[in-house]
């Protein structure tokens, strides 16, 4: 393997021990922030006096960085799918650390998942490079981007606002959805300020373009959104859950975003088409195993609180008088 090849694999298995180990530092302070206060789950932000959640984000700042440089030295094509890694690492430490047993079932969810991802990633058509702010502002101006992006904020903003009040603490899409579609955009909106960090220190300046602002604006925008959704989901669920399936949309929805946004899919062979479509399918397969094994344990967990099908009896005493009150209860919520 050549050198630079070398150091990008270095740096992309160090990225993915860095990301996959705060998946779990942010979960153990997001357990330890509800104890004190308002879940995350539930609208609260006390994690942010948490120290453990702390380290957290700054490993995964880390993770990021790495995997950031990494780019530079070894091509997509080898970076990209290391970034499974993560979720093996993510898995391997919430069994030991959190006592989140993954069944069989779930570790086949995730080895589909891993597999689908990849499959996409190898298969994936190559990305033309803008060589400034302003052609990439043409590219996110064009009609196909805007459609996606108008329908990216429709679905995002239903999620939101009545989809997250309905289920969004049973069902790990509604979280990991909103993530993962924002997250699209924000690989847009970071290639360009990367673009434009490239093109100042090389002597041509891009600070005085208004597209570069704009486009910082809608990178922190949708930064913060992830961060709070991602924060819900890893209280909320199983974090050897929440991994895989963020990894798995989020990388789905960054490629085809950079398809529409870049045209990436033109030229392409039937051959490496089919090999997507059968990874998109791989990953669907994944995702849905993963989905039914959760609901599995919070059945598995209802049944073991309360009884599957029995009523719940007590009795109620009066101290005032001897009577005793037989109650029982049908409701499936007790």
């Amino acid at each position: 393997m050549e050198t630079d090849n070398g150091k990008g694999l270095i740096l992309a298995v160090a990225s993915s021990v860095f990301i996959g180990s705060s998946f779990i530092l942010k979960k153990k302070g997001l357990k330890r922030a509800g104890a004190n206060g308002i879940r995350a789950g539930y609208g609260g932000y006390t994690y942010l006096l948490e120290p453990l959640w702390w380290a957290g984000m700054v490993t995964m700042i880390v993770g990021e960085a790495a995997n950031f440089v990494a780019y530079i030295y070894a091509p997509a094509v080898l970076v990209t799918p290391l970034g499974a890694l993560s979720i093996i690492i993510s898995a391997v430490l919430a069994h030991f650390l959190l006592k989140e047993k993954l069944k069989k079932m779930g570790v086949l969810g995730c080895v589909s998942c891993i597999v689908g991802s990849v499959v996409i990633v190898i298969h994936a058509p190559k990305e033309q490079t803008p060589n400034s702010v302003e052609e990439i502002w043409i590219l996110a101006t064009q009609p196909a981007f805007l459609v996606y992006v108008a329908i990216t904020m429709s679905i995002v903003l239903a999620l939101i606002l009545h989809f997250e009040p309905l289920c969004g603490q049973t069902n790990i899409l509604i979280y990991i959805g909103i993530c993962s579609l924002m997250g699209a955009l924000t690989v847009m909106s970071i290639k360009a300020i990367g673009i434009a960090i490239k093109l100042t220190m090389e002597g041509v300046s891009q600070i005085g373009y208004p597209q570069t602002w704009l486009f910082l604006m809608v990178a922190a925008t949708c930064v913060v959104t992830q961060l709070i959704y991602l924060n819900k989901a890893l209280d909320t669920f199983n974090a050897a859950i929440v991994s895989p399936v963020y990894y798995v949309m989020f990388t789905t929805l960054t490629i085809v975003a950079s398809a529409i946004m870049f045209k990436d899919w033109s030229g392409q062979d039937a051959a490496s088409v089919a090999s997507e479509i059968c990874g998109f399918i791989t990953v669907l397969t994944g995702t849905m195993i993963l989905h039914g094994t959760r609901e599995e344990e919070q059945q598995a967990a209802s049944a073991l609180i309360f009884g599957s099908s029995e009523s719940v009896r007590w009795y109620e005493s009066r101290k005032s008088t001897n009577e005793e009150h037989l109650i029982t209860l049908y409701s499936p919520e007790y």
